[in-house]
């Protein structure tokens, strides 16, 4: 009989943040696979708990992924963590949940510590709707090519970054996004220091270009505005209609083409015509 996945969320920064049912299903994996063994071994230490570890990231996900899963199909349970947060979330747990879905493992999300989440609920930034963009490239060309993807984005972004790339990742935000548009940079998490400025683009690089940025960063900027409707005056919608019906149009059809090229409602073009004699 096959085993199952968890997926088992780890702190972000305070140990305390791990909840009853991720101790108890630590306890009860038959082996756990981490991202670092080192980062997961004190967090066991500090839970009191022994099991056999297995090393799992990204230079080695393909043939200890295929190992994982020979092992789960055998009839054991593993209990998969990150160094911090929810695993499978940019992160190569990703791939190990689609290799247990290929071979019809039931995979088990428990809830719990996600930094994209935490930075948002504190941003100030607007969260009812929202993209999660993960790192951005180390290449300078990859990424503002994706930087330049989202540069009609509406919605709110968040990025991880890593504090020596952060002052390289403004530059090209304020080259894409423009130097007012708002960002909350929201800083260690959960620990000691953790802080969150909240400014424009271009004030985030000149501070951070003066200051070095020292910890692990979530940006959240801030959608691209609305793109302003124009006004249009009943007078311009009354001189159209004039024009097209002085052409010989139809009432019924200049009603529908200055509704359209004005983008107007019907009805409102259509009470401005009735005032036109025929």
């Amino acid at each position: 009989m096959a085993g199952m996945l968890y997926l088992v969320p780890t702190p972000i920064g305070n140990l305390g943040d791990i909840s009853q049912r991720c101790r108890e299903t630590l306890e009860q994996a038959d082996f756990i696979a981490a991202e670092d063994t080192r980062v997961t071994l004190k967090l066991l230490n500090h839970l009191g708990i022994k099991k056999s570890l297995v090393s799992y990231y990204e230079h080695n996900k393909t043939f200890k992924g295929e190992q994982i899963v020979e092992r789960i199909l055998s009839g054991e349970t593993c209990a998969l963590v990150s160094d911090a947060g929810s695993p499978a979330i940019s992160d190569p747990g990703e791939d190990l949940v689609k290799q247990c879905a290929a071979a019809g493992i039931t995979v088990c999300a428990i809830p719990g510590p996600c930094a994209v989440i935490t930075a948002l609920s504190i941003s100030g930034q607007s969260t009812g709707r929202f993209c999660f963009e993960g790192f951005l490239s180390t290449a300078k060309k990859s990424r503002r090519e994706h930087l330049e993807s989202l540069k009609e984005e509406r919605r709110t972004m968040v990025f991880y970054e890593a504090p020596h790339k952060l002052t390289a990742t403004l530059a090209d935000m304020v080259q894409t996004f423009g130097p007012d548009r708002s960002v909350s940079l929201c800083r260690e998490l959960t620990k000691l220091h953790e802080e969150v400025i909240r400014s424009t683009l271009a004030q985030a690089l000149e501070q951070y270009t003066a200051q070095p940025p020292k910890g692990e960063f979530v940006l959240v900027v801030a959608g691209a505005p609305a793109p302003e409707k124009p006004e249009t005056e009943p007078a311009d919608a009354e001189a159209r209609l004039r024009e097209l019906l002085d052409a010989g149009m139809s009432r019924k059809d200049a009603v529908k083409q200055t509704a359209q090229e004005l983008k107007l409602p019907k009805n409102t073009v259509y009470e401005l015509a009735l005032n036109i004699p025929e």
